[in-house]
Formats: C-alpha cells, structure tokens, sequence
C-alpha cells in the first residue's frame, strides 16, 4: 500500500510539473462559476468556518476555488497528494490566507471532526481505494457538518466516459485511472460511509470532448479557443437556466452531511434493531 502511494504521489507530480495554466480559457470560467454556485446554495455561512478542499490543482491551474473560499472570510485549507502541485499553488495564493499541505486524501493529517465543511470536486474517482478517501471525508468533518463530493458521471448524456476511456486505451489521458458513478451508486458508496445524502447536483453540464478542446485551443490556438468559448456559452446558460439539468452534469455532486452523534446512536440502535428481528424471524 504504501509503494503504491509512493507512485500515486510521484505520477502526479509529474503531471503537476507538466501541465499548462488553464485559468483563462472560457470553460475554465464556467467551472468556476459551476463551484461557487455549489458552494452558496449548500454551504449556508462560510465565515469563520473551517473548510477543507481535497485537490490543489485548481488553485495551481484552473479556478483558484481556495483562494475565493478565503475572500468569503472561510478558513479554508488545501491539501494535495502532488508536491509539485502544492508548490504552486501555494506561489499563487498572493495574500490569501487560504492554507495548504502535501497529504494524501486517503490518510488525512488532521483529528476527527476538524472541519464544518469539505469540498472534494474530481479526486476520490482517481484511487481504487476510494472508499478509504470517502471514509477520510467522513471521519474528519464535524457531526453536523456538510461535504459536496463530486466524481464524474457514469450517466453523463455527452458519453464524457466513453471518451475518456478511449482516450486512456490510446495513452492520451493524463489523469488515468478515474472511476466514473452514477448518481446510485455515488449515493450508495456515500451512505455506507456514513454519510446522510441531502441532494445531488453538479458541475459542468457540456460535452466533455468541449471542455478538452477548450482547454486545448487556450494552450495552442487563441483564435479556436474564441470559438469553443463560442460553443460553450449556451451550456452555461442551460446551467444556470434550469438548475433540474445540473445533476446531469459531467460531473455528478453528492451533498451529504455527517450526522449528529445524536443521529448516528439511533442509527446504530435502529440497525442493532433490525438485526434483532431478523434473527427473531430466523
């Protein structure tokens, strides 16, 4: 296990050290948008609150989510498996009080119950073992306390999986391996970690293949990046239009809460219950 997060750590360094900044490019700004409608709609008061976010990937490439957490007056902290990342993320943060760390998101640094609120946006799908990462979640939100957990969408209408998989058959898709979910299965991972599951939404409802092209056109061509920002503005406002269409996004968000230990002993005393009356039955 521990070879494995070795080589898990080194991989994406070196994705983290090669990568262009896509912070510019016009889906990248729709993604923004996407989170922080996430954030206002299920995280109810984010000042002073303790905040952690499970990637720095955003803040050393794309949308700088932390650094926006930390304008709201959150307390917010990143954590990254990729030291490289966390460097440069960590050069971006410009007076941002947001704080960051190297760890891994399947052993967490921190006591149980450290943070009010988590937001894991695209990580946990990148592990096998992402049911420890769930169950890290989990363990280090306060009872009481809301997660927004995004994966991609196995049920994406864009068949954004198919894509990938073929892409990553062919060699050319960095972030291999990523576990696609449908929203079920997403829910019911969830629940057995623990998690009570309040509502599904998402993030990014547009074909995948024109998020990658987007983003493509922004690191090679700026004339065919003005038209794939052309092509993506009509998602953007189906998005905010009709937010029914969100959870059909590509990627797919759980908000979930932990539940109150007084919630958690009668779950526990209703399940010892049932038992009971099976064996009773038997």
């Amino acid at each position: 296990m521990e070879l494995n997060r070795k080589a898990d750590n080194a991989k994406w360094s070196d994705i983290g050290d090669s990568f262009p900044s896509l912070k510019n490019a016009y889906s990248t700004g729709y993604y923004r948008d996407c989170e922080r409608v996430l954030i206002r709609e299920n995280f109810p008061d984010l000042r002073q609150a303790r905040v952690l976010k499970t990637d720095l990937w955003n803040e050393a490439r794309s949308t700088e989510l932390l650094f926006w957490l930390s304008d709201q007056g959150a307390n917010g902290v990143g954590v990254d498996i990729a030291l490289s990342t966390a460097r440069l993320a960590l050069s971006n943060r410009n007076g941002h009080r947001a704080q960051m760390a190297v760890a891994d998101v399947r052993d967490l640094p921190f006591p149980d119950g450290s943070f009010d609120y988590v937001y894991s946006m695209g990580t946990i799908e990148h592990f096998p073992d992402y049911r420890q990462a769930a169950a890290e979640l989990y363990r280090v939100l306060t009872p009481g306390g809301r997660a927004i957990i995004g994966v991609p969408n196995l049920h994406d209408p864009f068949l954004r999986p198919l894509v990938v998989r073929l892409l990553s058959l062919a060699g050319k898709y960095p972030y291999s391996p990523e576990k696609a979910f449908s929203p079920k299965s997403l829910q019911r991972m969830l629940s057995e970690t623990g998690f009570q599951v309040r509502g599904m939404s998402g993030a990014l409802f547009m074909p995948g293949w024109l998020r990658m092209l987007d983003c493509l056109c922004h690191t090679r061509n700026m004339r065919l990046a003005a038209f794939t920002a052309w092509a993506t503005k009509p998602f953007a406002w189906l998005y905010n239009r009709f937010p029914q269409l969100r959870k059909h996004s590509y990627l797919v968000a759980a908000i979930v809460e932990r539940p109150t230990a007084t919630a958690e002993n009668a779950g526990m005393e209703n399940a010892e219950s049932m038992t009971a009356i099976r064996d009773v039955a038997a």
